[in-house]
């Protein structure tokens, strides 16, 4: 009887180890790793906002905790300043930092196409026809930032160029990320157009606040516009991470890798109902941009020549006089992979 009842009592335990190595755990504390992302909710590193909520962190071993930030700039500062392990931002805004003395280096991609969208004010639709009508005007981008600049204000300096303009003819000024914020701003002429990700683009779209006069996602928008199919988000660290705990940096790229093959295996609907914090209407929008973009995300996160050499044209168009500053350059893809 004393046998038996120790049976029992030892039975949950025993099934508790058996699964421990399908829990993420096997008796070792978990890694905790910081990563400092843009957001929420902004769909360019919806893949990184889905590492803990679909347990693609303790799978590996890993917890992973996420810092939102307002802009690809303030996401980078926290790495360098070491608030983070990690950081999800706009390759072009590492190439800027190394431009400007900094050293940070990519270990994932997570785009296959990028996200933004030029919006203009709804009211200004029959003034402004062309980008060289922004001549004057004011244009939000999520940041602005000297030392790393992001590549919102990027890719507006690249199409004021394109169209005529220096980019100082155009006056620049920080939204953030806040879906409302932007509304307002547009809506009050405080601004009279944004650089904006997906799924805030849309979303002025829907509630008539504004209309695209640039669709960087659309390939018939591109076709005067030097590598249009730039690497927008990366995940990146600093080259000590590497050096001192490549370990931890393995673990990520495969919770990252686990969150990618996630996202191509459930729908759009499923992908949404893991994502905290949105309203109906929110999750109504992310739907639609999952929906219109299908190949928004990197398959399995591995580095692409293709995507190398359109970000290196991305980045000089707007910098050439940092030619010397290549993505190749910038990279480790050890744990993630390149292919053609």
């Amino acid at each position: 009887m004393i046998v038996f009842n120790v049976m029992r009592l030892l039975t949950p335990l025993l099934s508790l180890l058996l699964l421990a190595p399908a829990l993420g755990w096997a008796g070792d504390p978990l890694f905790k790793i910081v990563i400092s992302v843009v957001g929420p909710h902004n769909l360019s590193f919806l893949p990184i906002d889905l590492i803990p909520a679909i347990g693609a962190d303790r799978d590996e071993g890993i917890e992973v905790q996420l810092r939102h930030v307002e802009g690809g700039g303030l996401a980078i500062k926290e790495l360098v300043s070491r608030n983070s392990d990690f950081t999800a931002a706009g390759f072009p805004a590492l190439m800027s930092l190394k431009a400007n003395g900094g050293d940070l280096v990519g270990v994932a991609a997570l785009s296959d196409a990028p996200q933004f969208a030029l919006v203009v004010r709804k009211s200004l639709e029959h003034e402004i026809t062309r980008i060289a009508d922004l001549k004057g005007r004011i244009v939000g981008v999520h940041t602005s930032a000297v030392n790393a600049k992001t590549m919102s204000q990027q890719l507006l300096e690249m199409l004021l160029k394109a169209d005529g303009l220096q980019p100082r003819e155009a006056r620049v000024i920080s939204t953030g990320q806040d879906w409302t914020r932007r509304a307002i701003l547009l809506d009050s002429g405080q601004v009279d157009a944004i650089v904006s990700e997906e799924p805030f683009a849309t979303w002025l779209l829907q509630q008539e606040k504004g209309f695209f006069l640039h669709n960087l996602a659309d390939p018939d928008n591109n076709r005067d516009i030097a590598g249009s199919r730039v690497l927008h988000a990366t995940v990146a660290t600093r080259p000590d991470v590497i050096a001192n705990e490549p370990e931890k940096v393995r673990r990520l790229v495969n919770a990252v890798r686990r969150s990618l093959r996630w996202i191509v295996e459930h729908t759009p609907e499923e992908v949404v109902e893991q994502l905290a914090g949105l309203s109906e209407e929110e999750k109504g929008v992310v739907r639609v941009c999952l929906r219109k973009y299908p190949r928004l995300f990197s398959r399995d996160g591995a580095f692409s020549n293709l995507q190398i050499a359109e970000t290196n044209q991305f980045f000089h168009a707007g910098a050439p006089e940092a030619t010397a500053v290549r993505m190749e350059h910038l990279i480790n893809d050890q744990w993630a992979g390149r292919k053609e």
